[in-house]
């Protein structure tokens, strides 16, 4: 038997009964489909997440009161003996290659203004935020360089917020109470939206030495370095923990680069890719259930014509290889349409979703293909072999 007759032999079983191959290659079609839309999904959140972490830049260096084992946040529980203050983020200052440093306390406070109040989250930090953070001004000017411990009571409202508290008016120049205490408005921040879950337009920017008063607290909650573009960020932070060590007499603080930020979030991202992955692959496997019934049957169907292949000298492996190529033709066709229905689904949801930036991962659907003509070779196995070993005689008679 020539290797044409077993792709002839095997297209005419699959096209003769329409309806059974259909039905077989659709559990296939399904397991492929779940596998694209759900991994490019995933990659669409990597991407997503990532771009909105990124969005303060790369250069980044972070210090955050006490010693953890794992990565500092803004926010980090304060538990150290000393606290980290305005002089450290003062003294930093004194490092080569860093550009910018940023202390930063956050709070919630009510802010009233023209008669009207709104609880919103205030940002005690320096003059650089516009630099370290990426972000810039619409209106007026930033808070400016004052020595902190005179930091005069000036405050930058975020776009959203300016528009809350004064309508279409202009709030440069007007006086807020921000927790019972005055301050004037001297700029207003462009549109920045959501980070990470915080609202930066419906926030107000006072210096940190205000907001450490204002909260109570002894410690900055963190301090932002942005560094030199081309610095080894390890060397800078290697410095950045002598010069802490020698001022608080013990490490106990924890400094964290972006790069071991963006690497830890990567690779939780990436295990969520593989989980999503893994939950499209349970449809595969029940795709291959399928294709094991529905080519147990077709055996017991087509006996007589086995019986028939035998009679004219058909040998054994040539029944099972027969079969086998029916199996895998079954699962390529399944694999296939599942492809164009998994990325067309993918397509579609990122034109109605176009923030998540939906990515179709192309080495996964590469994977999800292999696979499913894996299955379908896997399946076919046992019908194949059952087939193969029938009495020529015997199948005859079946008839």
């Amino acid at each position: 038997m020539l290797i044409s007759d077993y792709g002839k032999l095997a297209t005419r079983s699959v096209i003769g009964l329409r309806l059974r191959s259909f039905l077989t290659a659709l559990g296939i079609a399904i397991g492929i489909a779940a596998v694209v839309l759900l991994t490019a999904i995933g990659q669409g959140i990597h991407h997503f997440v990532l771009s909105e972490f990124t969005q303060f830049g790369t250069n980044l260096i972070s210090i955050v009161p006490g010693k953890t084992t794992t990565i500092g946040i803004p926010g980090a529980v304060i538990s150290n003996v000393r606290p980290l203050s305005l002089d450290d983020a003062i003294a930093l200052k004194r490092i080569p290659k860093i550009e910018a440093i940023e202390p930063v306390i956050q709070g919630n406070a009510s802010v009233e203004a023209n008669k009207l109040s709104r609880r919103t989250t205030v940002f005690g930090v320096g003059s650089n935020v516009p630099l370290v953070w990426k972000i810039s001004v619409a209106k007026g000017r930033f808070l400016p360089a004052d020595d902190p411990r005179t930091a005069r009571a000036l405050a930058v409202l975020g776009s959203k917020l300016e528009t809350e508290l004064f309508g279409n008016t202009s709030a440069l120049g007007q006086r807020i109470r921000i927790g019972g205490e005055r301050y004037r408005v001297i700029g207003v921040m462009e549109s920045k939206g959501q980070i990470l879950g915080f609202d930066l337009d419906d926030a107000i920017y006072i210096p940190a030495a205000k907001s450490m008063s204002m909260f109570n607290r002894e410690s900055l909650m963190e301090i932002d370095l942005v560094y030199r573009a081309g610095a080894d960020a390890s060397v800078l932070a290697d410095k950045i923990k002598k010069l802490l060590i020698a001022r608080h007499g013990d490490e106990d603080f924890t400094i964290t680069t972006q790069e071991q930020m963006l690497e830890v979030l990567g690779d939780i991202l990436n295990i969520l890719t593989l989980a999503v992955a893994a939950l499209g692959s349970i449809s595969l496997f029940v795709g291959g259930v399928g294709i094991l019934t529905i080519m147990t049957i077709a055996v017991r169907e087509r006996t007589p014509e086995i019986g028939l292949l035998r009679a004219i000298g058909a040998r054994r492996s040539q029944i099972l290889i027969l079969f086998m190529l029916e199996a895998i033709v079954l699962s390529g066709i399944g694999g296939l349409a599942g492809l164009i229905i998994g990325a067309g689904g993918a397509l579609l949801l990122g034109i109605m979703i176009p923030a998540l930036s939906i990515q179709i991962s192309w080495h996964y659907i590469l994977l999800a293909e292999i696979l499913a003509v894996f299955i379908g070779l896997i399946a076919g196995v046992t019908p194949a072999t059952r087939a193969a070993n029938l009495n020529p005689v015997e199948a005859l008679r079946a008839e």
